[in-house]
């Protein structure tokens, strides 16, 4: 009787693993799946200029790029940032504690693939592809854009006039904050 009895709850848990498997693949997400704040980490490099036709003129050295922060999502489409980052060994933009200006928009589509655009109070404009998962606790993405306001010329004399696009390898990962109470 013991055996039937776990028998028949263990179909019972495959089945709903199966259904919620299903449930998930027809579109559980939206934009209300992020919700609250998420420690996002960030490795990769900048490497050079981007012309008109998309083709990347390098730097002579790529810089490398470490970051963390906070991104608060209000299950709406927009969200708060803050960061601390340092670009080959050295704060970013002179930075010397974390940076709360910064904003944006996203889109989280049901198959749980989303864009978001990230604009910084110096006027660097971020686009990052994206996508959840483990239940909603979890986001990957990397930036796919990359505007500012100026940079340094590249060994083949490209220059940045106000506002260009610099080629990226950039990867960030996220995790939903959740606090179990005082530790």
């Amino acid at each position: 009787m013991k055996s039937k009895c776990l028998s028949v709850l263990s179909a019972t848990a495959v089945a709903l693993l199966a259904l919620s498997g299903a449930a998930q693949a027809a579109g559980l997400c939206s934009n209300a799946t992020l919700r609250g704040p998420y420690g996002f980490s960030a490795h990769g490099e900048v490497l050079g200029l981007l012309d008109g036709s998309n083709t990347l003129h390098p730097f002579a050295t790529p810089a490398i790029l470490d970051d963390v922060s906070i991104f608060t999502f209000d299950g709406a489409g927009h969200f708060a940032r803050t960061d601390f980052g340092n670009i080959s060994g050295v704060p970013k933009g002179g930075q010397t504690a974390f940076n709360p200006n910064q904003s944006g928009t996203y889109t989280l589509n049901s198959d749980c693939t989303g864009s978001m655009n990230l604009v910084y109070s110096s006027g660097v404009v971020l686009g990052l592809e994206f996508v959840v998962d483990d239940d909603g606790s979890a986001v990957r993405a990397i930036i796919s854009t990359e505007t500012v306001p100026s940079a340094g010329p590249t060994p083949d004399n490209t220059t940045c006039p106000p506002s260009c696009a610099e080629g990226v390898q950039v990867s960030l990962e996220g995790k939903k904050v959740v606090i179990y109470g005082f530790r």
